[in-house]
């Protein structure tokens, strides 16, 4: 199987869009096909610049260099990266205490490889976070360059130097919007018994852990923070797949849609609906 970021010629120096599609129109839809002498439908230094830069490029992605096409991507298309660094890749989404205030601080983080979960609460393991996430090249988000990245580098001091696709714009432009439940509404990713709590309730539960000890709020949070970070594969796999069927690449397949993996918490629905009727949120 194809993976777009191997059709890609718009991470090349004077190569646009337009000047990509054109490439693939005229047959070259492949690194391989620069590699193997293909006449390319352009002349002069646009034509030795391609060439030269796909063989850089066949180089970089056998050292497994995300870091090199994440720069030079335009900001539009880092979602190619996805199925050629699947193996490196880390899902991760983080509760807080609020919106970024002086005060504010991250109560738990959530972080998903595709095949184990991890979770992170303040007060416990959250100093392991910085070192574990550093087992990745790449990290999923949703709205993550905005909140969580910046959260984590404020409050952890973890550098979080990987190449980054935040879902958040993938998704809008592919017409989903009205934020992660949103999309996963339109998509239809069902919440289960955790349909209804959001951000918000979040720090509703991590209140109710620190004032009370009542470990079932705990869970909840933490099945809530789990379900936002495992849901973001089946995001990406869906809007990756949408972006593929956009292009004239007969040979790009698209991938097949994961099913989420069983979380380690369960929500406690009476603990839900009783901080529902407590704030008035029916």
């Amino acid at each position: 199987m194809e993976h777009m970021l191997q059709n890609t010629f718009c991470h090349i120096h004077g190569i646009g869009p337009k000047t990509e599609r054109r490439l693939w129109e005229a047959g070259v839809q492949r690194w391989q096909d620069v590699a193997g002498g293909a006449a390319l439908p352009l002349t002069g230094w646009r034509a030795d610049a391609v060439s030269r830069a796909v063989e850089e490029s066949l180089r970089r992605l056998a050292r497994r260099d995300v870091r090199w096409f994440y720069d030079a991507l335009p900001s539009a298309e880092q979602w190619r990266l996805f199925p050629e660094f699947r193996d490196s890749v880390a899902y991760l989404d983080i509760e807080t205490t609020g919106l970024g205030g002086p005060y504010d601080h991250i109560t738990t983080i959530a972080l998903y490889d595709g095949r184990a979960i991890r979770h992170y609460v303040r007060g416990q393991n959250m100093d392991e976070f910085p070192r574990d996430v550093e087992d990745y090249r790449l990290i999923v988000t949703y709205n993550g360059k905005q909140f969580d990245v910046p959260f984590i580098r404020d409050g952890l001091g973890a550098p979080m130097p990987h190449a980054h696709i935040d879902l958040r714009y993938v998704l809008g432009s592919l017409g989903y919007r009205g934020g992660l439940k949103g999309c996963e509404r339109a998509l239809g990713i069902e919440r289960g018994e955790l349909e209804g709590v959001d951000g918000f309730f979040a720090v509703l539960l991590w209140r109710e852990w620190r004032r009370t000890g009542d470990r079932r709020a705990l869970e909840t949070l933490l099945a809530y923070n789990v379900a936002d970070t495992v849901n973001l594969e089946r995001l990406m796999v869906t809007a990756y797949n949408k972006k593929v069927n956009g292009t004239p690449l007969p040979n790009t397949r698209p991938l097949p849609v994961p099913e989420p993996p069983p979380s380690p918490f369960r929500p406690h629905p009476p603990t839900v609906e009783r901080l529902r009727r407590s704030r008035g949120l029916f």
